[in-house]
């Protein structure tokens, strides 16, 4: 912004007013584009209008203008904060409206999606997905304390910070009951820690592997067959449901795979079929009569 383009002086010639004629030797005038008057013309025909307080710039007030816009130089402040723009830098913005520099980075800044307040150069914040946020403004949805670089889980509009996100949406492990924060498995629609679904004897994991609920309880097919596994009458070995023989006969306090449970006599295959029992011995319904 500069000064005006006319000159205001006294008279010490012999000229009169371009307007109204009066003589204005020894009189106070006013020089503009050759042209020479008296100061009550001036303002009246001449003086440029504030584009602030809209009001005629006088011949006897100080006029600052930029890019064919005039101000008094009272009326040159920064339209945010009010202070003075005399000799100091500024911004011409919307409405013709003067900001200073601080004013205008700050209105130029991102708005903190916690607080609305600007995020001005030299300030830590937290991007993410366009949103900005100071660094101690970005807090958990949950517990409400600062999770700034820290990591987090967005669900929806809300943010969480690990421990609230583990209690709110982790499954929880049907053994040990705390959350399952990565990896797990699933048994019997039922979420588990890799490292609580073991063998309830050896206490090897169990992911993966082949292995038999008994109940509440889970074993290897190693632990199954000697430790839980029913011994079959006839072979002497586990019946563990595994492989050959998954069929099992059951009697009275006794079992057999299928293919063990046979004719003492002439080692006919039984399962499913009639039988005889005599002294403790499984028959056909055939051999006992040549006994």
């Amino acid at each position: 912004a500069g000064p005006g383009s006319y000159t205001v002086g006294t008279m010490s010639e012999r000229f009169d007013c371009h307007y109204c004629r009066d003589p204005l030797q020894g009189k106070k005038y006013v020089q503009k584009e050759g042209r020479h008057c008296c100061v009550k013309c001036f303002d009246k025909f001449c003086a440029n209008t504030c584009i602030e307080c809209k009001k005629p710039i006088g011949a006897d007030s100080k006029e600052l203008h930029f890019k064919n816009r005039y101000w008094h130089d009272s009326c040159f402040k920064c339209f945010k904060c009010y202070t003075s723009l005399v000799n100091e830098p500024f911004m011409l913005r919307e409405n013709n409206k003067v900001w200073c520099s601080n004013c205008t980075a700050a209105a130029d800044a991102p708005r903190c999606k916690g607080c609305f307040k600007p995020i001005i150069a030299g300030d830590q914040n937290v991007e993410y997905k366009k949103m900005v946020w100071h660094k101690d403004c970005f807090t958990c949805s949950q517990c409400k304390q600062v999770i700034g670089s820290g990591s987090f889980f967005p669900k929806g509009d809300d943010f969480y910070c690990v421990s609230c996100h583990e209690h709110k949406f982790a499954k929880t492990c049907a053994k040990c009951k705390n959350p399952i924060t990565s990896g797990g498995l699933t048994y019997q629609e039922q979420p588990w820690h890799s490292e609580c679904f073991i063998c309830s004897n050896c206490k090897k994991q169990l992911g993966g592997k082949r292995f038999t609920a008994v109940e509440d309880e889970f074993y290897c097919v190693e632990c199954y067959k000697e430790c839980v596994a029913k011994k079959c009458a006839g072979c002497k070995n586990p019946i563990t449901g595994f492989g050959r023989g998954t069929s099992v006969v059951n009697y009275e306090d006794e079992s057999w795979h299928d293919y063990c449970f046979k004719c003492t006599k002439c080692a006919r295959g039984l399962a499913n079929k009639r039988f005889v029992c005599h002294n403790g011995k499984i028959y056909c319904a055939e051999c006992p009569k040549r006994l």
